[in-house]
């Protein structure tokens, strides 16, 4: 059955995509554009488009299709892998490619990706939405992950990652000149109270986040850092370099309000990943190089440094 919402508390004036993206807990901006699109969005008794702007006296109401169950169907998708066996694969994600299948990204996904390249041999304690997935890294994050073909595999890297033996290296450019050349930012992360898409430095509902960070070289305005992650939360680097006033450059979401357009999203990739193979018990680590738009943007730094 569909849920309805009924709104007359108006601010007037205000686009209705964004009054709703606001008030309706869960929905992201993108999904409130959806249910406008489909006319499940009706202001007196009439659909709208999302560039409608508010009176007060307008009352608003949402219908909410029922879910629809979804499966990941498998793509041939180009993969950079960069190590496989039996058991557990390692991939290098582009840029721009988002981890597994949600709302707004139903296909072009690594899980996709690796649906066709793996076909039935991925582990399914994630469900059918995320087979193998045992950790994440953000769509604009290039870099190592690492996929679980079985659940015995999945179960013993993901117990590394809880007891932090699992090693995970970033490179970065930040905003400003840090003043240390290294150091750890030990600060809880959890829901922005006043913003929950967004994640925050917070005492509330958190959990313990610990990333060390060293300078790798300096730009002026900006440094080129290496962090090492002790625990692994939702935008951790991201959320604790803003916190010490060094956002990463090109970040909408937790940098300055003027993006750096050029590097569409953060600049940051998982360069470093090392594990005890489930199996064998041999620790392995695997190295992936900056990828273009990085050493591109790093290049521009240098030219205006002279």
């Amino acid at each position: 059955m569909s849920e309805s919402f009924t709104f007359t508390d108006i601010s007037a004036g205000v686009r209705i995509d964004k009054y709703l993206t606001e008030h309706l807990d869960g929905f992201t901006r993108s999904a409130v554009s959806r249910l406008i699109e489909d006319d499940n969005v009706v202001v007196n008794g009439r659909a709208v488009n999302k560039n409608y702007k508010l009176k007060s006296n307008d009352s608003i109401n949402v219908f909410v299709p029922d879910a629809v169950p979804l499966e990941a169907v498998a793509e041939n998708i180009p993969l950079d892998i960069v190590y496989e066996d039996n058991d557990l694969l390692v991939v290098n994600k582009p840029k721009d490619m988002v981890v597994h299948p949600a709302a707004g990204n139903y296909t072009g996904t690594l899980v996709n990706a690796l649906l066709y390249h793996c076909k039935d041999s991925l582990s399914g304690i994630n469900g059918v939405i995320r087979p193998g997935i045992v950790h994440r890294i953000d769509k604009d994050t290039s870099g190592l992950l690492i996929v679980a073909k079985n659940d015995m595999a999945h179960l013993d890297l993901a117990q590394q990652i809880k007891e932090h033996s699992f090693h995970r290296a970033y490179e970065a450019v930040v905003y400003g000149n840090i003043k240390d050349d290294k150091g750890t930012v030990h600060q809880p992360i959890g829901r922005n109270p006043k913003d929950r898409k967004k994640m925050a430095v917070t005492d509330k509902n958190s959990k313990d986040a610990v990333t060390h960070y060293e300078v790798i070289k300096r730009y002026g305005n900006f440094t080129h850092i290496r962090c090492v992650l002790e625990t692994g939360r939702t935008h951790q680097i991201r959320v604790h370099m803003a916190y010490i006033g060094h956002p990463l450059a090109g970040d909408s979401v937790y940098g300055p309000k003027k993006v750096i357009t050029e590097l569409k999203g953060q600049c940051l990739h998982a360069g470093e990943i090392g594990f005890v193979h489930p199996r064998t018990n041999e620790y392995l680590e695997f190295k992936a190089p900056l990828p273009e738009y990085f050493k591109k943007y790093i290049a521009k730094l240098e030219k205006k440094q002279g």
